[in-house]
């Protein structure tokens, strides 16, 4: 089985009303017998939605007890308001200026967190090497979990630790092996990870980085089904998966992206997204992926002081410890909806507010604006994707485009407190009045 990106161009729908219902139709796409397991409109124009889709090619039924739909969307019947719990989303690999790098973002969901009970994020927010200070108000999940909890799909049980299997590759340069093994038993030591299991997967997976036409990070996955394979045999004595395996990537690539003076796009987190994408779909559980080191060559390089954004990765021999610690506590996953009404479970209709950069049209977008959740979109955290939200067909006062972190964490004080934004803005402006005469 092999995992890919794919590009698409749809028709444009005219005021792009029921966009979700539209993408979501059989006849949209023409995916034959693959499965899409990541989705993205990468530029909204004229000429179409450009669509950038993630797909399992060739899937092997064995594997499938359950049909895998990421288009599956079911409204949410009532919105809860006892707590105030916002997702915190930096869609991985489309070259963000704020938190496409190493754990960069960070420093921006911590202040998000002060003012939400609850924030949920994805690795790409917090992953920094051997760093990971996620909010202790936070839960850490994968990106397509955060997909199907806003499409209303599944819902999230917070855990109070999880039993965590490794599968690393069995790398040629046993150095390589031997310093992961050593970062899984300091987890183990320092912070009392419970890792059940360590596997070396032989021969590894096979894994590529590369670029797709719009500039983001895609790539290719080949040997998934060696991966299930581990899987299966483990069922039942794990409950979240931590993969570490080599992202073969052009060794340019390195250098380039670390002493650039220009903002080059991460080339390893679009296919470590379609890995974890997949196997969270299928199996429901909490997955997270580090790359490990190909060679001496890219171990030894001199990149010098590099830009503060990817200090943590330029400073590690290991990229284990951030995603150890958390799937250490990342929810469990609930597919059964009769059980979303529990005040244990958070689902859709917990969620009070979404965080993306400006210009982010996926499935958590689109399933926001049905789900009539507020979404603040942050221009200063520029990106390669080209699309103009304010085009979609918002309810008032839904959509709350600010010009930074900060100026994001005030509206959503304001949407804590039940007030309206403008209404802490000069020049205030008087009520509109309308009559309306009865015929």
């Amino acid at each position: 089985m092999r995992l890919k990106q794919k590009e698409f161009v749809i028709p444009i729908k005219k005021g792009h009303s029921d966009l979700l219902a539209y993408i979501s139709a059989p006849d949209t796409f023409s995916f034959g017998a693959d499965i899409p397991v990541r989705f993205a409109i990468t530029e909204l124009s004229d000429r179409g939605y450009k669509c950038e889709i993630g797909l399992i090619e060739n899937p092997e039924a064995k594997f499938y007890k359950n049909p895998l739909d990421l288009f599956e969307y079911s409204p949410r019947k009532v919105a809860r308001h006892g707590n105030f719990n916002a997702i915190f989303l930096v869609p991985t690999g489309i070259g963000s200026d704020i938190g496409g790098h190493a754990g960069d973002a960070t420093p921006a969901v911590k202040i998000v967190a002060e003012v939400c009970d609850q924030v949920i994020l994805h690795p790409n927010v917090v992953n920094a090497s051997e760093l990971n200070e996620m909010p202790l108000n936070s839960l850490y999940v994968e990106g397509s979990t955060i997909t199907r909890l806003l499409m209303g799909q599944i819902g999230l049980v917070p855990v109070r630790s999880n039993r965590v299997l490794v599968v690393i590759d069995d790398h040629p340069i046993s150095m390589f092996t031997n310093d992961n093994i050593n970062s899984i038993n300091a987890a183990r030591s320092t912070y009392g990870l419970k890792c059940s299991s360590i596997v070396k997967l032989q021969p590894p997976l096979c894994m590529t980085s590369s670029f797709s036409s719009s500039g983001a990070a895609i790539g290719e996955v080949i040997g998934l089904e060696r991966l299930i394979a581990v899987v299966e045999r483990f069922k039942g004595d794990f409950d979240a998966l931590a993969i570490a395996s080599v992202i073969d990537t052009p060794q340019d690539y390195h250098e380039a992206y670390f002493k650039s003076s220009e903002d080059m796009t991460n080339p390893w987190g679009g296919v470590e997204a379609m890995l974890t994408h997949s196997l969270s779909m299928m199996y429901n559980f909490p997955t997270a992926h580090s790359p490990m080191l190909e060679n001496h060559d890219v171990a030894n390089f001199d990149l010098g002081v590099v830009d503060p954004r990817k200090a943590a990765e330029a400073a590690s021999l290991t990229f284990l410890q951030c995603m150890l610690k958390g799937l250490q506590k990342s929810p469990s996953i609930c597919t059964d909806k009769t059980l979303f009404a529990d005040k244990g479970i958070i689902s859709a209709q917990d969620i009070s507010c979404l965080v993306i950069p400006d210009k982010c049209i996926g499935l958590p977008t689109l399933a926001a604006l049905e789900q009539g959740i507020s979404v603040i979109a942050v221009r200063e955290n520029k990106n390669l994707l080209l699309n103009q939200l304010e085009a979609l067909p918002w309810q008032k006062g839904q959509l709350h485009v600010v010009n930074n972190y900060l100026e994001a964490v005030g509206v959503l004080s304001a949407l804590k407190a039940g007030i309206s934004p403008d209404s802490v803005r000069r020049p205030f402006p008087n009520a509109l009045v309308e009559t309306m005469r009865s015929q």
